[in-house]
C-alpha cells in the first residue's frame, strides 16, 4: 500500500506515521509538510510545501497513491470563524479536490472531531466550521471517511506541537489511563487511531463518519 500523509508532525500525525512506518503492507508513506521531518525511512518520502493548500505543481509527485490520511488541523482557542475556516476548510478542501482529480479511486480519511455538527448550524464556532469540511469531502468522488475522535492519549513519546496540550498531558495522564480503563472505547490511543486508519485504508468500514467507538472497533482484539 502507498499512502499520503498530511500532518505528520502533530500529535495525531506522528502516531499515524508510527504505525504506517510499522506496517509490513505499507510500501511508501509521502509525507507532506511544510517544514522537514526529523525521522528517516526507507520508506518514508517526504515533500515540503510550504502552503499545503498549493499542491498543483506537486502532481507527478503524488501521483499513484492509493489513500491520504489527512491528519493536518489547528485548534480553533483564539482563533476567529475566518481565521479557522480559513486553516480548517480551505486548506482540507484544496489538497482534498486535487488529489480527488488526481485519484478518484483514492480512500481519503480526515480526522475531525467529536461533536462535529454536521447541519453547520450550532453554536460552536469549531464544530460548524468541521462540519461544513466534513460535507464537503463527502461530495468528492473518493471515497471519503472522517474519524470523529474525542479523548486521544499519546504513546511512544509522542508529543503535541502545542504547549498547553503538553502541559494537560503531563498532569493528566493517570486520569487519562484511569479513564480509559473505565472507557476503552471513548479514549482512544495515537496507536489504535493510526491503526484504524490502516485498517479502513485496506477494507473501507461500514459507514463514512466513524466515532470514537467505531474507531475502536476496528481495532479491538477479536473476542474468543
Amino acid at each position: 500500500m502507498r499512502l499520503i500523509l498530511f500532518g505528520a508532525s502533530g500529535m495525531i500525525g506522528q502516531g499515524v506515521l508510527r504505525e504506517c512506518l510499522l506496517d509490513a503492507g505499507v510500501e511508501r508513506v509521502l509525507a507532506v509538510v511544510r517544514s522537514p521531518l526529523v525521522q528517516k525511512d526507507p520508506k518514508l518520502e517526504v515533500v515540503v510545501v510550504k502552503d499545503p493548500a498549493d499542491i498543483a505543481g506537486y502532481q507527478a509527485q503524488l501521483s499513484g497513491y492509493g489513500a491520504c490520511f489527512f491528519c493536518l488541523g489547528v485548534s480553533s482557542a483564539g482563533m476567529s470563524e475566518v481565521d479557522y475556516r480559513r486553516v480548517t476548510y480551505d486548506l482540507t478542501l484544496a489538497a482534498a479536490a486535487a488529489l480527488a482529480k488526481l485519484s478518484p479511486n483514492m480512500t481519503f480519511i480526515y480526522i475531525s472531531g467529536q461533536g462535529t455538527d454536521s447541519s453547520e448550524k450550532g453554536r460552536a464556532m469549531w464544530a460548524r466550521v468541521k462540519g461544513a469540511t466534513e460535507n464537503a469531502l463527502l461530495q468528492l468522488p473518493f471515497n471519503a471517511y472522517l474519524f470523529r475522535i474525542g479523548a486521544v492519549l499519546p504513546l511512544h513519546g509522542i508529543k503535541s506541537r502545542t504547549g498547553w496540550y503538553n502541559a494537560l498531558y503531563v498532569v493528566g495522564t493517570p486520569l487519562f489511563f484511569a479513564l480509559r480503563k473505565l472507557f476503552p472505547k471513548y479514549v482512544l490511543t495515537t496507536e489504535q487511531v493510526g491503526r484504524a486508519m490502516l485498517a479502513v485504508a485496506r477494507s473501507g468500514a461500514p459507514k463514512r463518519i466513524l466515532e470514537s467507538p467505531d474507531i475502536f472497533q476496528l481495532v479491538a482484539p477479536a473476542k474468543s
